[in-house]
């Protein structure tokens, strides 16, 4: 199955008002990706009561809201904050911890009504909390949902932002691009767009020559940075990747990292080299993918745990702290093992 995935709305929780744009914006997609009456209720409510934790606890902090592809559709709520974390999670999870004035009972009641749930916080660094709710909460989809997942936020002032990423999986493996149309803005997005399509037109092309295909498809656009990687059905078949342009894309574990090689160029304009190049997937690593909206030196090792959870997690810890704030920003994170959940 091929799906382009759905940018990420980001809602900045910098004031009250806040929280109820939140509640309206996530319960306007649950519908939209066809949840119950019952679920968007417990949509809205698990929005406000994000939101006004993050208020509440942290002063600011930014939910980001998007639609699910797979299991009939879904949405996921992603809520970061750099406030002051907690040293007792499991005690916060508890009825009776929750937030004054909010809907819920706190992040037990979150957890509850939510299908999916997990958490990343760290003492002085902040919280990151994912959600997801599903139309068909039982598929196979929805429980793997952990593995492979990512954000494109565009940079503020702009209505769409010209990142975008897909992803196909099947039984052979898995298969993500990520594209970063060449500036901002709305023409940045329809190149994004179009590379997009090229991918979900050609399922079952390698990365190069999904690439080139791009570069010939993309002569009428102002073109982008283009990346393309193809894992088997687990780490011992390793990885291939094809890439042009100034992308990001790093298998990364706690200790150490091994970044990926892209050519220097933009794909529908100038690429002089499109190469494919396979590589060993490290024991306990994840693959990331960033443009160039995330600065480029982080590291998992200030992270302890992080490598393990939900690829949401990461990407969220991420964009958290190294988005730059003056360009669109898209991160992507797969795992070939199951995430560690809070428990």
């Amino acid at each position: 199955m091929s799906a382009a995935k759905p940018a990420s709305t980001a809602i900045p929780l910098d004031d009250r008002s806040r929280v109820g744009e939140a509640r309206r914006v996530a319960a306007s997609l649950a519908a939209h990706a066809g949840l119950s009456e019952a679920a968007r209720s417990d949509v809205g409510i698990v929005a406000t009561e994000l939101a006004t934790n993050v208020l509440r606890h942290a002063g600011q902090g930014t939910l980001l809201v998007r639609q699910l592809e797979g299991a009939g559709g879904g949405v996921e709520l992603l809520c970061v904050d750099a406030g002051p974390g907690m040293r007792d999670p499991a005690a916060c999870m508890a009825d009776g911890y929750s937030t004054a004035g909010s809907m819920g009972t706190g992040l037990g009641a979150i957890r509850r009504l939510a299908h999916g749930f997990d958490l990343y916080t760290l003492p002085s660094r902040g919280t990151v909390v994912v959600t997801r709710f599903w139309t068909r909460r039982e598929h196979a989809e929805a429980r793997a949902a952990g593995m492979l997942a990512g954000l494109a936020v565009a940079m503020a002032g702009e209505a769409e932002s010209g990142d975008a990423w897909a992803a196909r999986n099947g039984a052979a493996g898995t298969t993500v691009l990520l594209v970063d149309g060449l500036g901002h803005g709305p023409l940045a997005a329809a190149a994004a767009r179009t590379a997009v399509d090229i991918f979900r037109a050609h399922p079952s092309a390698a990365p190069a020559d999904l690439v080139t295909l791009m570069h010939a498809g993309m002569r009428s656009t102002r073109g982008a940075a283009v990346a393309v990687a193809a894992s088997g059905a687990t780490a011992a078949d390793g990885i291939r990747f094809a890439g042009v342009g100034n992308l990001s894309a790093v298998l990364a574990r706690t200790q150490d990292s091994r970044s990926l090689m892209s050519h220097n160029g933009t794909v529908g304009l100038q690429a002089r080299k499109i190469q494919e190049l396979g590589y060993p997937w490290p024991a306990e690593s994840v693959l990331v993918m960033h443009s160039d909206g995330l600065q480029s030196h982080w590291r998992l090792e200030p992270y302890p745990g992080l490598v393990q959870r939900d690829a949401a997690l990461i990407a969220a810890v991420l964009y958290r702290d190294f988005a730059r704030g003056r360009d669109d920003v898209s991160v992507v994170v797969q795992r070939m093992s199951p995430p560690v959940v809070f428990a």
